[in-house]
């Protein structure tokens, strides 16, 4: 007698392996999925921070000074010829942290967001550096992802250091 079919431990045996592989390739979807995560909060933190160091470095190297009246370790006040207003010799600019957010004000006008709103300054500081006739600024900036539901996917923090000669710039006691 010739009878066609599966028997019960055959298809058990059937669906258990069809579950392992199932089980396999939604973890596999699960961990691509935290991976794409990581890697978006990790371009976006390291892209914010650049972004605002490209921009105060250019403003620094551009300046004709450093406003020391105004300028902290956490604040920096630039004295430009860049931005002037009608009948104005110079202008100032001004780096500083406005929240957690890190902002760029010019004279007279409504400070600019250099930073990702996804994105929170922890740390800022510049210091101030006199070497002979000549004056630099050196910049610390530590940018962290927001994660307001603390999830570990999302935690990433960077740190960048950069020191910026100002071009123009001739010290004088």
């Amino acid at each position: 007698m010739n009878k066609k079919g599966f028997s019960l431990l055959e298809v058990l045996i059937y669906l258990s392996i069809a579950f392992v592989v199932l089980a396999v390739v939604v973890g596999f979807v699960f961990w691509l999925i935290d991976a794409n995560n990581k890697n978006r909060v990790i371009v976006q933190t390291l892209n914010s921070a650049k972004r605002a160091m490209e921009i105060m470095t250019y403003e620094i190297r551009q300046a004709e000074s450093v406003y020391t009246p105004t300028t902290f370790a956490n604040q920096l006040s630039l004295q430009t010829l860049k931005h002037l207003a009608a009948g104005e010799k110079s202008s100032y600019i001004d780096f500083y942290l406005c929240g957690t957010q890190l902002c760029l004000k010019r004279e007279s006008q409504s400070p600019i967001i250099l930073t990702s709103p996804a994105v929170e300054i922890s740390s800022l500081n510049f210091t101030y550096i006199v070497s002979g006739d000549f004056a630099s600024v050196k910049i610390d900036i530590t940018a962290q992802y927001k994660n307001p539901s603390a999830r570990p996917e999302y935690n990433f923090s960077t740190t960048l250091n950069s020191t910026v000669s100002l071009r123009s710039y001739k010290y004088e006691q």
